[in-house]
């Protein structure tokens, strides 16, 4: 290993070759012999690249993380109003619970980006009339307040996309890197809500060991402080310390999407042997388009991970099944609610679903095709997670219009 690192010292490709075939024995040999070649260039780059040290996690007290314990304990309280005012929970928590995490989020991106004033007018603006609006829809549980309530999060999960991308909204990739941050605060909000919950355990255990209960009071502040508090904490960990989950995210990755796709086939011949369909189940319908909106998640998370890296057939191969798959998903449920339209007529529910399945139809045909043509080489992987965040404006449109327009069509019912 010495005499071929010394003869091929002018030649990259070759090292790398000798470095990859025996990692330690090339670190060993190189360590050895770097006195008497330190003066070459590519000796240094290598001498750099072997001794290298992942930075420590950062975590310091300064203006930034100021700026999060300020946001974290603003959507704490966000949380506890009901406590304080005397506002009714029933009322209160289904219309705002987004409020609780994604504006914090978006004052954090705003003011990390260093935002203008107008765009910063523009998202503030626009959450304070969805904040607004609703809630002063009618307290009447109807249908149009229970989509409104749940398109909502979209809603402002997209303006939470436009701080995030700062002044670089119009860059494909920058969109293609708010898809990865996603996934990558899933995973860490993932892990600090174990910590959390191991900590909580023994926390409750210990001084239930020295006769005091204090369950009632650690749910009702810490926990409600801490949980609203964990997406802010896991965001700040993210774009400080990419290094925490850079590799854990497509490891995720590339073990789900096999897996997810081995579940749906073999869960598409379960629905056949088991005789349920979502045609006359209200129910098992609803959980069917819950399972298609998942996995179309794991797919643009997948392929937004797969964007970062290249040489990775197989993997693009599995994500064209799984979307191919997924289409057949989608299918089934679009025909479902199509059915369920020409028997039992036209409801807001039955409006929304098939909308937003059609609109996920489209998007995934038009993934599966840009999947294809990366697995056959005539198109880069990059390219499909373009054909992914070009089509967010339409699902943000869509929003709006279950949002804002479906209860003035449908009477507020």
């Amino acid at each position: 290993m010495k005499e071929q690192i010394l003869s091929h010292l002018d030649n990259p490709g070759q090292l790398e070759k000798l470095y990859r075939s025996n990692k330690t024995g090339f670190k060993q040999e190189f360590s050895g012999i770097y006195p008497q070649v330190q003066d070459t260039a590519l000796a240094g780059f290598w001498h750099e690249r072997l001794n290298y040290e992942a930075e420590d996690v950062f975590w310091r007290f300064n203006r930034e993380f100021l700026f999060v314990v300020i946001a974290a304990l603003v959507a704490g309280i966000l949380v506890k109003l009901p406590a304080i005012f005397p506002i009714s929970e029933a009322f209160y928590y289904p219309r705002n619970l987004s409020f609780f995490v994604l504006p914090p989020l978006m004052a954090y991106f705003a003011w990390r980006n260093n935002l203008p004033a107008n765009r910063i007018a523009f998202i503030g603006g626009i959450t304070a009339v969805c904040l607004v609006y609703i809630n002063l829809l009618p307290d009447n549980q109807s249908d149009t307040l229970v989509l409104g309530c749940i398109h909502l999060p979209l809603l402002l999960w997209v303006l939470l996309g436009v701080s995030f991308t700062g002044n670089e909204l119009h860059l494909a990739d920058k969109r293609l890197s708010y898809l990865r941050f996603n996934g990558d605060l899933a995973v860490m909000s993932a892990l600090l809500v174990i910590a959390g919950g191991m900590m909580t355990g023994i926390t409750i255990g210990l001084f239930a060991l020295i006769g005091l209960r204090i369950e009632e009071f650690y749910f009702e502040y810490i926990v409600a402080f801490g949980l609203p508090a964990v997406p802010i904490v896991a965001a700040y960990l993210t774009q400080n310390n990419p290094q925490l989950v850079n590799k854990v995210s497509p490891v995720i990755a590339k073990i789900f999407s096999p897996l997810v796709l081995v579940m749906l086939i073999i869960y598409l011949g379960a629905i056949i042997y088991s005789g349920k369909d979502p045609y006359n189940d209200r129910e098992f319908l609803l959980l069917f388009n819950v399972l298609l909106i998942g996995v179309m998640a794991l797919i643009f998370f997948s392929v937004a991970e797969s964007s970062n890296r290249s040489g990775n057939a197989s993997g693009v191969w599995v994500l064209l099944l799984l979307s191919v798959v997924t289409v057949v998903v989608n299918g089934i449920a679009l025909s479902a609610i199509s059915f369920r339209i020409s028997e039992w007529g036209i409801t807001p529910n039955r409006v929304a679903v098939m909308g937003g399945n059609v609109l996920m139809l489209v998007h995934l045909l038009i993934v599966t095709v840009m999947l294809f043509k990366a697995a056959t080489r005539k198109a880069a992987i990059t390219e499909v997670g373009r054909s992914i965040v070009l089509y967010i404006p339409v699902y943000f449109i869509w929003t709006i219009l279950v949002v804002f327009l479906f209860p003035l069509i449908f009477g507020f019912e």
